[in-house]
């Protein structure tokens, strides 16, 4: 069994596609205490350190060393949404790869997996991807720095992030593109349709499933959890209403038109399309486009979750607005999963040229 570390590891969508590739994550590392319980009740048998990254115990992790084969991660990312070098050069949030690169220098794994916004690749001018090549092939690592959008790789969403793969002394490279498509409809068809207020944590199938998609994420689970709409307003339930299928903001009256600084305000989801990127605020239309195709509502968290290509026994804990984090600050687990068998792949072949 080939040993996975997670850092900054958020509810555990890295950890669940090396998990179904083969590996064994061994250690996980998350600071806010809310998603950290939700990681451990969905992966029990992985050591949970919650803690803030830069207070790691050194002399503790040396019983990992020799021992881990990956170390994965996505340090956090909200700097890179500001403008102009000399901030994204002064915030400090977008130097924490900095503690991801001290543990891999320390642990040295065979292979480290980075992910991040797209413009860590981009921002300063290409500053903060020549620090991180810097600091890696430093020590020995030869890299692959690629962006990837999880629709590319059979999931129903438009969502594109920055892989940056490493491996000692030897290249790698990241997976290509397989360009199977899947939409909206096959992702959520199968769900309860719920109006505003309803459903429960835990409820019954109500349907049966219409695609494989479907069919892959209830696989192993006997009931449907987190499906709950959110209660909306009387004002914002009119306004739904206003709204056609396919359609947005653009045939409401003026009365009825919002100020918003986000994209798809009010606008519905199309079914034979993928969604737009999950973010942590999908349960109100004034977010983005994350008004349900025909019902009068916002997606729900089990809706959001198979968009982002979590199995529906991965169950999401805790107040609504952290279950909201752990789906859209999630790596798709089924993404996850192709750039870990790539990995596992590579292994066994340097096994096999050992033997």
């Amino acid at each position: 069994m080939f040993n996975v570390i997670d850092l900054f590891s958020g509810v555990g969508g890295l950890s669940l596609g090396f998990q179904r590739a083969g590996f064994n994550v061994i250690l996980a590392n998350e600071i806010d205490n809310s998603i950290s319980k939700a990681y451990k009740n969905n992966h029990p048998d992985t050591n949970m350190i919650n803690d803030d990254i830069t207070k790691i115990d050194y002399n503790f992790l040396s019983a990992y060393k020799g021992s881990v084969d990956v170390i994965v991660g996505g340090p956090p990312c909200q700097g890179f949404s500001q403008k102009g070098s000399r901030k994204l050069l002064e915030d400090d949030r977008n130097f924490l790869f900095q503690q991801y690169y001290r543990v891999v220098e320390y642990v040295r794994p065979k292979y480290f997996l980075m992910e991040n916004v797209p413009n860590i690749l981009t921002s300063g001018g290409g500053y903060f991807k020549g620090q991180i090549f810097e600091l890696f092939e430093s020590i020995g690592y030869k890299l692959d720095a690629k962006i990837l959008n999880a629709f590319d790789f059979g999931i129903p969403q438009l969502r594109k992030r920055a892989f940056i793969l490493g491996k000692l002394n030897e290249h790698i490279s990241l997976p290509k593109v397989e360009g199977k498509s899947v939409s909206i409809h096959d992702a959520i068809g199968d769900l309860a349709f719920l109006n505003s207020g309803e459903g429960s944590e835990v409820q019954d199938y109500k349907f049966e499933p219409q695609s494989e998609y479907q069919l892959k994420m209830r696989k192993n689970s006997t009931n449907l959890y987190n499906h709950i709409a959110t209660r909306h307003s009387e004002l914002a339930i009119e306004r739904m209403k206003l709204i056609p299928k396919g359609m947005g903001k653009e045939v409401l009256p003026k009365e009825h038109l919002t100020k918003s600084i986000y994209s798809g305000t009010w606008c519905r989801m199309i079914e034979e399309e993928p969604s737009v990127t999950i973010t942590t605020r999908f349960d109100t239309p004034s977010s983005g486009k994350f008004t349900h195709p025909f019902l009068n509502r916002a997606i729900t968290v089990r809706e959001a979750a198979r968009l982002q290509s979590f199995p529906d026994d991965f169950i999401f804990y805790g107040a609504k607005t952290s279950q909201m984090k752990q789906v859209g600050n999630a790596v798709p687990p089924l993404l996850a999963e192709k750039i870990a068998r790539e990995v596992f792949k590579d292994i066994q072949n340097r096994e096999k040229i050992l033997l």
